[in-house]
């Protein structure tokens, strides 16, 4: 174990002094591939109708209009536009994570990169922007990979906030010090338990809003002097300790600047929580391969790691939630069953009440394979039963858009469209933003790419607050 204060140091050291030419080509292209994905899915996100009170009380907590609200037509107070973001982004489990981590990197970290580019008075360069992408997702990767037991905590939301706080750092341009300063104030801010997983809650997403607007908030913070702590990661009652437990991040260290995580993260290439993945794709491939009909199918059993049935093996009911849709792998692989796929919305309200949806999801059963680590989504085993006796099994050894496994140019456009087309008010279409995004390290300002992102194409210059 390191000393205290060691691994904060360290920490804060990496984030503040990495340079667009430390990184690998890949992870480059793995970056720039990744924010793509991730604005799309926050522009879909707006269409959600779990969004509408949300939004009614975000309103009334801050009378700036300089940051937009992706999807939509308005703009808001930054702190309040980061959290309306970030919540879009993982309102739809529908945004890419690293899976040994157990986080949702992008999520927090994103709306903070976009929101202070927007009102930068300088351009902030594509190589900058992707610069702040990696040090984030290696703070926040780090911390997650570091944890040797299972959630207790929800990981995306408080892992991730200190992410976000590490690349607004890197993009704010604070040093070491600052960016340490800056983790103390997150510390005193973080928040989100498992209660809303255990519950397939909203307040899920809501929760990633809330770090990712704390992480704008512990910058602002450090910018204005506040003192903070030394010791906010590994003290006693630091950010390790206190919600990861058990834990052990020393031997991460050595690949600080070495490995960059962004290498690693995985796409969803479905709206379900990333443990359903391996039963939808199992599900899929047999019905492809063997070409059942509905009826035939007598029971469904998916067999996995600890964590996908702690994730995701809940029990079907009659009108769930979306959230509670989106998490519970008997309904996902009833509506697969029903429709040959899962799409977003297979979570409106006429969908999840469809008394066919249910009946099919009690054919579907989870059964855990013991596996020792907690972290884990792989290996999986999905049998299909047929009312004829016949037994049909597929084994992944590795999920759909794991980075072993990496979704295709043709799959992440087609995803990129059909997110785009979910948004809340019509954008222009996508073919500019798309081609922009591919040759992200190529602009000299990334501003006007992200004006996009709104009906009302707000300028970054025109709304500059100087920061």
């Amino acid at each position: 174990m390191q000393t205290s204060g060691a691994v904060e140091l360290k920490l804060a050291q990496h984030a503040a002094g990495l340079t667009f030419e430390s990184l690998s080509s890949t992870a480059v292209e793995q970056a720039q591939i990744f924010v793509a994905d991730t604005l799309s899915v926050g522009v879909a996100g707006s269409r959600v109708a779990e969004l509408e009170p949300l939004m009614r009380a975000v309103k009334g907590w801050g009378t700036q209009t300089s940051v937009g609200v992706w999807g939509q037509n308005w703009c808001a107070d930054p702190s309040q536009a980061v959290l309306l973001n970030a919540f879009q982004i993982h309102c739809q489990e529908f945004d890419c994570l690293h899976e040994g981590a157990v986080l949702h990197a992008m999520a927090t970290l994103l709306p903070v990169l976009s929101a202070q580019t927007q009102i930068s008075v300088d351009p902030v360069s594509g190589r900058q922007f992707l610069t702040a992408v990696a040090a984030g997702v290696d703070v926040a990767c780090t911390l997650g990979l570091a944890a040797n037991q299972g959630l207790r905590f929800f990981r995306p939301a408080t892992a991730g906030g200190f992410g976000a706080v590490a690349g607004l750092a890197n993009l704010r341009g604070f040093d070491a010090q600052q960016t340490l300063s800056a983790f103390g104030h997150q510390l005193a801010q973080v928040s989100g338990t498992m209660q809303g997983h255990t519950e397939g809650s909203v307040i899920l997403p809501f929760q990633v809003g809330v770090n990712a607007r704390a992480a704008w908030q512990s910058c602002d913070l450090t910018a204005a002097g506040f003192p903070s702590l030394a010791n906010p990661i590994t003290g006693k009652f630091g950010y390790l300790p206190l919600f990861e437990g058990d834990f052990d991040i020393g031997s991460l260290f050595d690949e600080l600047g070495q490995v960059w995580r962004v290498e690693q993260l995985s796409h969803k290439p479905f709206p379900s929580g990333r443990a359903c993945h391996g039963g939808v794709e199992g599900l899929m491939a047999l019905r492809r391969e063997h070409g059942f009909a509905v009826e035939q199918v007598k029971r469904i059993t998916v067999k996995g790691p600890p964590l996908i049935n702690h994730l995701v093996n809940r029990p079907p009911i009659q009108n769930p939630s979306p959230n509670y849709a989106r998490l519970c792998m008997p309904y996902v692989l009833a509506k697969v069953l029903q429709h040959g796929e899962i799409e977003p919305t297979h979570y409106n309200q006429d969908a999840l009440r469809d008394p066919v949806t249910f009946a099919l999801s009690q054919k579907v059963t989870m059964v855990s394979d013991g596996n020792p680590d907690p972290n884990t989504f792989a290996p999986q085993t999905v049998t299909v039963e047929l009312t004829n006796g016949e037994c049909l099994v597929k084994v992944l050894s590795e999920v759909l858009a794991s980075p072993s496994r990496r979704l295709g140019k043709e799959a992440r456009d087609k995803k990129f469209k059909s997110c785009w087309a979910l948004a809340k008010t019509t954008l222009e279409t996508p073919d500019t933003i798309m081609a922009q995004l591919e040759q992200l390290q190529t602009l000299e300002d990334v501003r006007p790419l992200l004006a996009r992102l709104t009906s009302n194409n707000i300028s970054g210059e025109s709304n500059a607050i100087k920061r």
